[in-house]
């Protein structure tokens, strides 16, 4: 099954369920500016989940929304983590809850991926100071277990607000007043299921074992106050990677190695920094598209630093890789096609900035401690002019050979982000 494939058969499952499908809105969000970024599904509907009537009064809505997100770029290397991902997703603005989201993505999984029931685990939310523990969710899941021939006791846990809680800013106690959130259910796919059941679900998902799939949220309550109370519209938020829903398909427990992405990474290695390199560029090629421009600030800055890396994880040359990715994702993006040159140009020209500034940088070095590399120690100041007058993060710096006092760098840094922080400036602290 193809991501184009997958795309259209869950379009179609959800259309055929009175949905009306949506556009994908741009990796730069419109008229917000409390992100940087688009990273989830929901965050363009924010209004109409806290009651605005949508276009038209509808109700149910379907879409394939790409995201982005930097908070995960340090986690990029393992086996499931990206910073760029399209999110499958669905919405019930006041309409259908729990009684009909559970068993329709049941249904998508089971009945139109073909994905074995007997690999699928589940959770549901344990409660939250006056926010209940979600038992309804959890006799809806035993009940399709059941039906389904599979034993449920053992496949279904109980977790807290830091895995079964979603909101646009994450936990209850780190919401702003006005913010919406909800507990969720999610669904998990088992890659290593003669191991016998999971007994440690948290555990099982950091060794590789269990991958998240889909997560439908139940966004019933709205911050305010410190408090939380129920909103008059009770909606359902449901988003599933399409990256992730394709490794299970494919039985591929590395998402890098799905027909999606393995093409791409087969050029450039299989190890965690040919991974890092694919995945950066991916978001590259995807934010260059969405009109952002490498610079010193806001989205600029990310993705000047996401090219930097790449080219840092990076072994040969650029421009194929980049050529393959707009092939890869043609068929669910063909815009990429009609923009390729503008998009190549972009990350290419910041490819130069990025080798002349190392360039300069050596040459500092060199001028200054008569030789670059081999565990060459610098001062924490120098390693800050490298950072700030030349563009090289810690981990570029360090990539050159150099040696130098990470904890007094790193304290350098902070300062001068804070001095400079104007307009909501946002970076990386660390890379």
């Amino acid at each position: 099954m193809t991501a184009r494939e997958l795309l259209d058969i869950y379009l179609s499952f959800f259309e055929k369920r009175g949905h009306k499908r949506i556009e994908n809105s741009s990796l730069v969000p419109q008229n917000d500016p409390t992100t940087l970024f688009t990273s989830s599904g929901m965050q363009p509907l924010v209004k109409y989940l806290l009651g605005e009537p949508y276009e038209g009064g509808l109700k149910r809505l379907v879409n394939v929304q790409n995201c982005f997100r930097a908070q995960d770029i340090d986690e990029v290397g393992d086996n499931r983590h990206t910073t760029f991902f399209r999110m499958l997703g669905n919405w019930s603005l006041g309409d259908y809850f729990k009684g009909e989201q559970i068993p329709w993505f049941w249904e998508f999984l089971v009945e139109e991926l073909k994905l074995d029931p007997n690999r699928l685990y589940v959770s549901c939310f344990e409660g939250y100071k006056n926010i209940p523990k979600d038992e309804e969710s959890a006799s809806i899941w035993r009940e399709l277990f059941t039906k389904k021939g599979v034993n449920p006791e053992g496949r279904i846990f109980y977790c807290g607000v830091n895995e079964n809680w979603w909101s646009r800013s994450g936990t209850p106690d780190e919401m702003p007043s006005g913010e919406p959130g909800g507990p969720d259910t999610e669904v998990y796919f088992d890659f290593e299921p003669t191991k016998g059941k999971v007994q440690n679900l948290e555990q099982e998902v950091e060794a590789g074992r269990l991958l998240e799939i889909g997560n439908s949220v139940f966004m019933t309550y709205q911050k305010k106050n410190n408090e939380f109370v129920e909103l008059e519209q009770k909606n359902v938020d449901f988003g599933g990677g399409l990256e992730r829903l394709l490794a299970a398909v494919e039985l591929k427990e590395n998402i890098f190695d799905t027909s999606l992405l393995k093409p791409i990474i087969e050029l450039i290695g299989s190890d965690k920094n040919a991974r890092i390199a694919c995945d950066h560029l991916v978001a590259s090629v995807f934010l260059a598209n969405d009109k952002v421009v490498p610079s010193n600030k806001e989205q600029g800055y990310i993705l000047r630093r996401l090219i930097r890396r790449a080219v840092d994880n990076l072994k040969g040359e650029i421009e194929p890789v980049i050529n393959k990715i707009v092939e890869q994702y043609k068929d669910t993006d063909p815009v990429l096609v009609e923009n390729y040159e503008h998009i190549k140009g972009v990350i290419l020209e910041e490819v130069g900035k990025y080798n002349h500034a190392v360039s300069e940088a050596k040459k500092f070095i060199e001028k200054k401690y008569k030789r670059v590399g081999d565990n060459l120690e610098i001062s924490a100041e120098d390693a800050f002019n490298l950072y700030s007058s030349h563009g090289l993060s810690p981990t570029q710096v360090r990539s050159l050979g150099l040696v130098f006092d990470e904890q007094e760098l790193a304290e350098l840094i902070k300062k001068h982000q804070n001095i400079s922080r104007i307009g909501g400036e946002k970076r990386f602290k660390k890379s």
